[in-house]
């Protein structure tokens, strides 16, 4: 069964508390798509491998651990839609005695990695990417030569789409006019920009989870991109950083994202700023559709009436998990506040719980 955000959440913590006596808890990541049969394949070759351990209760703890998983994964026809994460080792707390457990998580978005590990704690970082990532932002890197479209995901910078151009290099054909060999070269870069807007279109136009885009490359050609208007008006106005970036393939990607961190850090930011003024305009004009502290919020959201539920970074987690799952159940937006703005303070300093409603429930 597929996990909401909230449950992850609390198997994440629920897994970071253990640590194992030596490297001896499995992680194993299945990538959604990827064939289950092949990862027992190869979790059936490690067991073998794990033969080799020198100490006797290491070796017993990583091979009852990995057949353990074996096992589970033998009962199942294929991957589940988001792809596996699943867990094992001795958590025993007493010396000399084991207790081998499994957990299995279906996580609310598709696994883009395939892991095995074997080590003293369980390697939770891409199940903690997924509690982070609720947006993404478009990524292009670009020259008159090639292009890489990509995507930032919380941390992590997928390579989407490499594209090339076929503009030739300066050095002219023979008995080329250098008019002519430019009117050519021009002809077929205004081509490449359209290609590569039209997979820009493709990619991102009806992604919901679109939040911005960043656009890096040399200072001619990505003004001239962009100048040009080659982007649909709505892609265009989603544009929030254009950079000058020296590479065009996959390190001119990670090169964009860590000159884009202000921009980033500054959109976050925005956002806050956006919700919490929408939230005390409400509270000083329509007191009628917003709620300040827990008991008035919870009632609004027994009824119902809850647009966006606003909770502060420090909530304290038990009561913030209450009201997200209320929050879930009738489909009502939840956002979680830095102390990083004044208004983002005077939230916190206020009850850091509250929420701007749907309609009046009183």
């Amino acid at each position: 069964m597929i996990l909401t955000k909230d449950e992850l959440e609390e198997k994440v913590e629920e897994l970071n508390k253990y640590r194992g006596r030596h490297t001896e808890l499995i992680s194993v990541y299945i990538s959604a798509g990827y064939d289950v049969n092949a990862v027992q394949r190869q979790l059936g070759a490690e067991t073998s491998t794990a033969k080799n351990i020198k100490s006797t209760a290491t070796r017993k703890n990583v091979i009852d651990a990995l057949e353990k998983i074996i096992r589970h994964l033998k009962g199942m026809k294929k991957t589940p839609k988001n792809g596996l994460a699943l867990f094992s080792g001795d958590v025993s707390k007493s010396e000399g005695q084991q207790d081998i457990q499994l957990w299995t998580i279906e996580p609310p978005m598709p696994l883009k990695v395939r892991l095995y590990r074997c080590d003293k704690e369980f390697v939770l970082e891409p199940l903690r990417e997924q509690l982070e990532v609720s947006e993404i932002f478009g990524l292009l890197v670009m020259d008159r030569k090639e292009a890489t479209i990509g995507a930032l995901e919380g941390k992590r910078i997928e390579v989407i789409q490499k594209m090339t151009s076929g503009v030739p290099s300066k050095v002219r054909a023979g008995g080329q006019s250098s008019q002519r060999f430019h009117r050519i070269t021009e002809g077929l870069t205004k081509d490449f920009y359209k290609r590569i807007a039209d997979q820009m279109k493709k990619i991102f136009y009806d992604n919901p989870k679109l939040k911005g885009i960043l656009i890096g490359g040399p200072i001619p050609t990505k003004d001239e991109f962009l100048d040009g208007e080659y982007l649909p008006t709505k892609l265009q106005g989603k544009v929030i950083g254009r950079l000058d970036i020296g590479g065009s393939d996959e390190s001119g990607l990670k090169e964009l994202v860590q000159k884009s961190q202000q921009i980033l850090a500054d959109q976050e930011v925005m956002h806050e700023k956006k919700i919490l003024e929408k939230f005390f305009k409400n509270l000083g004009e329509k007191p009628d559709l917003a709620t300040l502290k827990e008991p008035d919020t919870k009632t609004a959201l027994r009824y119902g009436a809850v647009e966006t539920l606003i909770l502060s970074k420090d909530t304290d987690k038990k009561i913030a998990k209450e009201l997200k799952k209320m929050a879930e159940n009738i489909s009502s937006e939840v956002e979680i506040v830095s102390l990083d703005t004044e208004e983002g303070q005077q939230f916190k300093n206020l009850g850091g719980i509250g929420a701007i409603l749907r309609f009046k429930h009183k």
